[in-house]
């Protein structure tokens, strides 16, 4: 079937698109797809991740609607599914997210710049420093404090470049504490800027409870975008780890 018009529910499959050669195909986005900066402007905003304008996607006449698992409500796929064929990403994994690029590649007509952008991410995947094991929290909110489980993509991104998550017996995004994270006591506690916009006044917070811990603020586009979004994060990575050694 073609894809002359698509609409995408998740950033990091938004600029995915772009990547792939598609400009002219995206036909609607959510206002959290941000990237690719400037080239995505023009693209029209059907509302959040969360709460999509339905009637809205409608209007928009898409061939094909991409949407995820986590970050988009199973009754707004259900919704479009009566007007437009939806495919539905379940990104857990690196490997989840390179398979991801294939079928969007393979179904939108562009399998061969996808085939050549994962054997670049692969490629990157092989670089990481030969750095000790550092038992790692990692917190994407506050108040509640909240961390990441074994099911997640950011806990399989953790994993490859050697940062064992203290909460892997744990599933989604667990709760946690700061009385926690002092008394399970990781080597490195990364706060990320994303969901939560952790600054340098959180990692003083934190620091301050945890002085056993090692305190960080990361870009959580390393740690949770996937698709072509994949390979800067990883060389960024790359670099990371062999910095904090």
């Amino acid at each position: 079937m073609p894809t002359n018009r698509i609409i995408s529910l998740v950033p990091s499959l938004t600029e995915l698109l772009f990547d792939l050669g598609l400009d002219d195909s995206v036909a609607g986005r959510t206002r959290f797809c941000i990237h690719p900066e400037k080239r995505i402007d023009n693209v029209p905003i059907i509302g959040g991740t969360k709460n999509p304008r339905i009637e809205r996607i409608r209007e928009l006449e898409p061939d094909l609607v991409i949407a995820n698992r986590e970050e988009n409500r199973k009754e707004d796929v259900k919704a479009i599914e009566e007007f437009c064929e939806v495919m539905v990403t379940d990104i857990n994994t690196i490997d989840d997210a390179l398979f991801a690029i294939h079928d969007i590649g393979d179904r939108c007509g562009t399998k061969e710049k996808a085939a050549e952008l994962i054997d670049a991410v692969r490629k990157e995947l092989h670089h990481v420093p030969e750095e000790p094991l550092l038992r790692a929290a990692y917190i994407v909110w506050r108040e509640p404090w909240m961390s990441v489980g074994n099911d997640t993509y950011i806990h399989s991104v953790m994993m490859h470049w050697k940062l064992e998550n203290v909460f892997s017996n744990r599933t989604r995004y667990p709760k946690t504490t700061l009385d926690e994270l002092n008394k399970v006591q990781p080597d490195v506690i990364l706060l990320s800027s994303e969901p939560y916009p952790f600054r340098e006044k959180h990692l003083e917070e934190v620091s301050s409870r945890c002085k056993d811990s090692r305190v960080l603020l990361v870009d959580g586009e390393w740690f949770s975008w996937y698709g072509s979004r994949m390979l800067p994060a990883f060389r960024k990575l790359n670099a990371f780890r062999k910095a904090i050694g």
